[in-house]
């Protein structure tokens, strides 16, 4: 399984800021999205990145985070 939030932070300068979101053209699903949470969460307290905010369906299921790159 790939580690979306660590592909994303690589991809961002210092004080940017990104939305997180499963893309079905690499075989993301909202069900395996939910591990990008914990991916970030991580990078979070790793002092990496600062979660501004979780974006949830009605479901309860994640489907959009927005961080921003602080390293």
């Amino acid at each position: 399984m790939r580690d979306i939030a660590k592909e994303v932070y690589t991809k961002m300068k210092v004080g940017s800021v990104a939305w997180i979101r499963p893309v079905a053209a690499k075989g993301d699903t909202l069900d395996s999205f939910q591990s990008a949470h914990d991916s970030a969460r991580q990078l979070e307290e790793e002092g990496l990145i600062d979660i501004e905010k979780v974006q949830r369906q009605a479901d309860g299921l994640i489907d959009a985070i927005r961080i921003q790159r602080l390293a």
